[in-house]
């Protein structure tokens, strides 16, 4: 952790899914902005390898789309923390005639139970000022075949997120939607293809270059150290919705 006049410095952010990609490089920004950071996820090896390089406050292990776990998480810290990020939850593109209607509950699940979930679980937890941020997508906001859930939950996650504001305030309460992020994950899921994705997002982007963890990172930090915002979603793709 920085000295005091690091723009974090003396405040707590916890990072829900914060044992890699977007999670554990907005916990690196953090720290390095002066937080005390915890993180929670649902392996304990990995949650202690990352807090052995960030030099975390803490880690807490469980399923954190689990409500009981989640409630208890917060119900038994005795002090109250500045910011909290949820990186938690992926996507699935399918068509409505192949549609497995398990895994779209469980994306439901993610996307919308777990944010109101943790709406519940942080009032009262949360500093004044403080923020609550989730993530989000701009793919889905093109119609599409196989968009339909990709669709639904990026419309209605803004409409979520504008009205915890309110509900929450004078805590803030953000969406950050990105686009194609080089993670791991990202690797995971395109395999041998995932070399011919960054050479197509390097030509086409705006922007010319692949979007990283740190650029989501950053503006995760920024949303928690400007105290003007609130309520809104912010887009951080490099262009990739215009193209």
């Amino acid at each position: 952790m920085t000295g005091g006049s690091a723009p974090l410095s003396g405040q707590t952010v916890v990072v829900l899914g914060g044992s890699g990609g977007i999670g554990l490089e907005t916990a690196r920004q953090a720290s390095t902005s002066g937080a005390d950071v915890l993180l929670v996820g649902r392996d304990q090896d990995r949650l202690a390898r990352a807090a052995a390089n960030l030099d975390a406050a803490g880690v807490a292990a469980f399923d954190v789309t689990d409500p009981e776990s989640l409630q208890g998480f917060f119900a038994e810290r005795a002090e109250p923390v500045d910011h909290v990020m949820v990186t938690v939850g992926g996507n699935y593109y399918t068509r409505l005639a192949d549609l497995d209607l398990e895994q779209a509950r469980r994306l439901v699940d993610e996307h919308l139970w777990l944010p109101l979930h943790l709406a519940r679980a942080v009032t009262g937890k949360i500093r004044p000022s403080g923020t609550l941020l989730f993530m989000g997508g701009t793919g889905g906001r093109r119609p599409g075949p196989g968009q339909l859930l990709s669709g639904a939950l990026t419309a209605a996650m803004p409409a979520l997120v504008a009205n915890l504001a309110l509900e929450l305030a004078p805590v803030r309460v953000n969406l950050i939607a990105a686009g194609f992020v080089d993670t791991d994950l990202s690797a995971r899921l395109l395999g041998d293809e995932l070399d011919v994705r960054r050479a197509e997002l390097r030509a086409h982007l705006p922007i010319r270059r692949v979007v990283g963890p740190g650029d989501v990172a950053a503006l995760a930090v920024h949303l928690m150290t400007n105290t003007a915002l609130t309520g809104a979603t912010y887009d951080v793709d490099g262009g990739q919705q215009l193209t």
